[in-house]
């Protein structure tokens, strides 16, 4: 069998039929007198492989070694049956090579979510993270094009920073030579630099939160998609990410029907959330549907907590953008309304089917004198933002950005209960292996 003669099992069940070359590795093996059943799995689909005792009594002993995970080639006659489970099976197989027969899997049918994460070198494998990993690698590129073509440009910042952005209690230190720095919180600092050279700016990069939670929407690293532009308020801020979202939603659509299958997720009410609009309502607007729909009594002033996130959510059946959170809740950089200093000019982004605030933004601060003060309640030295405040001094514009949480919006797009499967490798304040 010529390498160039394989074919992945999607182009197979494409084909429909004809003689076919495949490989792969043992999804499911079933074996009776008769017959040996495999499973075949690549990185595109599964498709069931019949080894027939009677045809091919020499194969069919050598089937018969096979175990889950073992990989193998494979050739054969591809024929339709709706009783395998893609709709195809390749019978009889006219040939088989065994590349290397798997010691026992470690993964059964049913284990626990932690034994799974001791193993996700090995459940990467399993058809669910296959799928999910397919999602992901287009949400990734969908924000890539929803940025460049609005003619924004991608910008690096350092991962090791000398200063916080997001709160000193989630910093990671980090020994550097003979001092120490912190895992970045954030783009954001390093970014608002750059929008007076480039004036509109995005990024994807790795981050850090330090925070002490075990809940099933908190990593201790994850990725996060960033944008920055000069000029920008908070009116026009808030619908680039609505905008965002519902693109990365669409190319879901386009590319991982299938996938989407899989993980039983429903498409329709992916397309639903694509069609509708998406309200903004202001933080008091917020706490009035809470306390008078849902009878909560959420004093103003308060930050709003997830059971009170996933009302707001249940309440409006689409992503809601909500504004103008209380001042002193906020960090330094997000500045008091003209209108109200007790209301920041931020938002938050919050999805439906349990209200996961995907995205998080403001306009940025001019007020040096009132960043000063709040880094200084913080504890803070100012002195040590004195290269951010420089931004203020020399050509100062507004500006606003916001972060998305691109482990959350793949949790919320795939209809995951934990945000551990939305990534590769998970970090949590209690998981820092494999």
């Amino acid at each position: 069998m010529k390498d160039s003669k394989y074919l992945t099992i999607d182009e197979v069940l494409n084909k429909g039929s004809g003689n076919v070359h495949l490989r792969g590795w043992v999804y499911r093996e079933r074996k009776s007198n008769k017959f040996v059943f495999i499973v075949l799995r690549d990185e595109s689909n599964i498709i069931q492989c019949v080894v027939s005792k009677e045809k091919n009594p020499e194969l069919f002993e050598e089937a018969k070694k096979l175990t889950i995970e073992s990989s193998i080639k494979v050739s054969g006659e591809l024929k339709k049956d709706e009783r395998a489970p893609t709709g195809y099976e390749i019978s009889p197989v006219s040939d088989l090579e065994i590349i290397q027969i798997a010691e026992p899997f470690p993964i059964t049918a049913e284990q626990s979510p932690e034994l799974l994460y001791d193993n996700r070198h090995l459940w990467l494998r399993s058809r669910k993270l296959n799928a999910v990993l397919k999602v992901r690698h287009t949400v990734v590129g969908a924000i890539h094009e929803f940025f460049r073509s609005r003619g924004y440009y991608e910008f690096d910042a350092p991962i090791f920073q000398p200063i916080q952005s997001e709160g000193g209690s989630t910093l990671f230190e980090v020994k550097y030579f003979d001092d120490k720095v912190y895992l970045s919180q954030s783009w954001q600092l390093y970014a608002e630099s750059a929008v007076f050279s480039l004036g509109k700016i995005y990024n994807m990069g790795p981050t850090f939160r330090a925070e002490k939670s075990k809940t099933s929407r908190h990593l201790a690293e994850f990725w996060m998609a960033e944008m920055e532009a000069a000029w920008m308020k908070l009116d026009e801020v808030t619908e680039v990410a609505k905008d965002e979202i519902r693109f990365i939603i669409q190319e879901v659509l386009k590319h991982n029907r299938k996938e989407l299958e899989i993980l039983k997720r429903d498409s329709n009410l992916l397309e639903y959330y694509v069609k509708e609009e998406y309200p903004t309502i202001k933080y008091t607007e917020a706490l009035d549907i809470l306390n008078n729909e849902y009878q909560m009594h959420v004093p103003w002033g308060k930050d709003l907590r997830t059971i009170e996130e996933a009302k707001i959510s249940e309440f409006f059946k689409v992503p809601v953008v909500v504004t103008h959170y209380p001042t002193k809740i906020m960090g330094f950089y997000k500045p008091p309304s003209n209108d109200n200093p007790e209301e920041a000019l931020c938002f938050d982004m919050l999805a439906p089917e349990g209200g996961l605030e995907i995205i998080g933004g403001s306009e940025r601060s001019l007020l040096v004198d009132d960043m000063i003060k709040r880094l200084e309640a913080d504890g803070e030295d100012p002195l040590r933002y004195a290269w951010y405040f420089d931004l203020r001094r020399y050509g100062s514009v507004p500006h606003s950005g916001y972060g998305l949480g691109v482990e959350r919006v793949i949790q919320w797009i795939c209809g995951l209960e934990n945000i551990k499967d939305a990534i590769p490798f998970p970090r949590t304040m209690i998981r820092k292996t494999p």
